[in-house]
């Protein structure tokens, strides 16, 4: 299982409208010192580094008695967070998705849909010695103490289940919900939850794989509303029904285990934004290896109703393309979208990666792993089109974006893959140890908290975890074992950014 960091020449497919038809290669921005800036949209944003680390043991029991693991996504809860001299506290919730599965043998269990609360504390370094001059600042640490959680209920109080709907459904208020309609789960409403957004009044927002649906739960855990996807996004079988599996892709819409895998509000409460993990079916450029690139966005407005009908924007955002061996050439792989945090009505950040590292099967190398800024600023909006309303496709004849329509534009910002980074928190890109802990593969999770510095009122401290698949060499799941051969910590890394705009409402919302 040898990994290695790729170098220069990646080969990627970049996010604006001048390379939306081209392959354009671009330097590994690893090899560019800290701090690193970007301008877009007419503002400059800076990475300042790795600030802090830590982690939670993979064998780690929940509050339900399960394997605690899966960091799917991650907030911290509002009006926690604290600063006492470079010491930071606050309540960390997590979001596990639908529990220790093996789909290829149709291997589930009837995992109940939670959150995690934890204790978390951060020590930093001293900003004053470690941003006052141009190397990258040195770390602290993080940690996790586990206290408690929440279960999901959905509006009759049951527990949801992360069982496999196979073609079982559920109708609820008139919308057609996932369900077993036999076996493990039966009944209950499928869940497999990938993105986690709390609202001021204590409750929250978790998007789901299975259905595409985003669910609005209040502060105990109880399913209030939900917001169903317009057609196009839908899973559907040829014959325009729901279909839900997981096991296979459907005729159009999402794409099996690629749902709503990023959701966020924009600072002022008023939009909810919500990615899918890549491209719908229908816009899946075919014989292409990696052709998952156009994924969509939607844009909600959740200021006066808390679960609209229909978004207000709908967008194409093109994602990075890699090929999986790291040598350069033609890519075969698309580093899906994993998570996004908004900065403004037209900003975000978007967490894209591939699918190599501790935890994976193959032993390829690292390849991309990294967080983009993307501005949908002058972005075609599709809301109310014929690529909303049915399941017409956003690619031409030639199997490429239709030139009428733009994508979003974006950047990268932070690599996560950024060797010395790493190195200085012991993390590496190489599992044959070498004094280093290798990376995981799977890093799905982002929040954004302030520093709290009154010198630097743009600084923002980004959380970054990772999904580690309940991947513990002692793992229990609904009563049962499911132990693996080797222990995948769950793990946050924290980076200083400068994000210009974003300290007046946000960050009251942290006070």
């Amino acid at each position: 299982m040898g990994r290695r960091i790729v170098g220069l020449g990646l080969t990627l497919l970049l996010g604006g409208a001048s390379a939306q038809t081209v392959d354009v290669r671009v330097a590994d921005i690893a090899t560019a010192p800290l701090p690193r800036s970007v301008d877009l949209g007419g503002k400059t944003y800076v990475d300042h580094g790795l600030v802090a680390a830590g982690s939670l043991p993979a064998g780690t029991i929940d509050f339900l008695g399960d394997t605690l693991g899966s960091f799917s996504s991650l907030m911290i809860e509002p009006g926690s967070w604290k600063r006492e001299g470079d010491t930071y506290t606050g309540v960390l919730w997590t979001l596990p998705d639908r529990g220790r599965n093996d789909p290829e043998h149709n291997v589930f269990f009837d995992y109940r849909g939670r959150l995690h609360r934890f204790r978390f504390s951060m020590n930093v370094a001293s900003a004053q010695s470690s941003f006052a001059a141009e190397a990258a600042p040195t770390g602290g640490m993080v940690s996790l103490v586990v206290d408690g959680g929440r279960e999901l209920r959905d509006f009759d109080g049951r527990p949801f289940t992360g069982a496999e709907p196979a073609q079982g459904v559920r109708k609820e208020r008139g919308i057609v919900l996932p369900s077993p309609a036999s076996g493990i789960g039966a009944g209950k409403v499928s869940l497999d939850a990938e993105s986690l957004q709390f609202t001021r009044d204590g409750g929250f927002y978790v998007g789901d794989e299975y259905a595409a649906n985003v669910y609005r739960f209040d502060a105990k855990g109880r399913l209030t509303g939900t917001v169903v996807p317009p057609k196009a996004v839908r899973p559907l079988d040829a014959a325009g029904k729901p279909d839900f599996t997981s096991l296979r892709p459907p005729a159009t819409g999402r794409r099996n285990n690629q749902g709503v895998e990023g959701m966020a509000l924009s600072p002022d409460g008023t939009r909810l934004f919500v990615a899918l993990q890549s491209a719908l079916i229908q816009d899946t450029a075919p014989g292409d290896a990696s052709g998952r690139v156009l994924t969509r966005v939607l844009v909600y407005d959740v200021s006066r109703d808390a679960a609209p009908k229909r978004p207000v924007g709908h967008y194409v955002v093109r994602l990075p393309a890699y090929n999986d061996l790291g040598n350069g050439v033609a890519p075969n792989k698309t580093a899906a979208q994993s998570e996004i945090r908004v900065l403004d009505n037209h900003t975000f950040l978007m967490l894209a990666r591939d699918g190599n590292g501790l935890g994976a099967d193959g032993g390829k190398p690292f390849v991309y792993k990294s967080v983009l800024l993307v501005d949908i600023d002058r972005a075609s909006n599709l809301a109310g089109t014929v690529y909303e309303t049915s399941t017409t496709s956003v690619l031409g004849s030639d199997g490429r974006l239709r030139s009428d329509i733009h994508a979003a534009a974006w950047k990268p910002l932070v690599n996560l893959l950024d060797p010395t980074d790493l190195a200085r928190f012991g993390l590496g890109l190489d599992a044959d140890g070498k004094g280093t802990t290798p990376l995981s593969e799977k890093w799905e999770a982002m929040d954004l908290v302030p520093v709290l510095d009154p010198e630097r009122p743009d600084d923002w401290f980004l959380l970054v975890g990772n999904d580690n698949d309940f991947i513990a060499k002692h793992c229990v799941m609904d009563g049962q074992n499911c132990d693996s051969t080797i222990d995948n910590d769950n793990r946050i890394l924290v980076y200083r950014l400068t994000l210009p705009g974003m300290r007046s409402t946000a960050a009251s919302n942290h006070r």
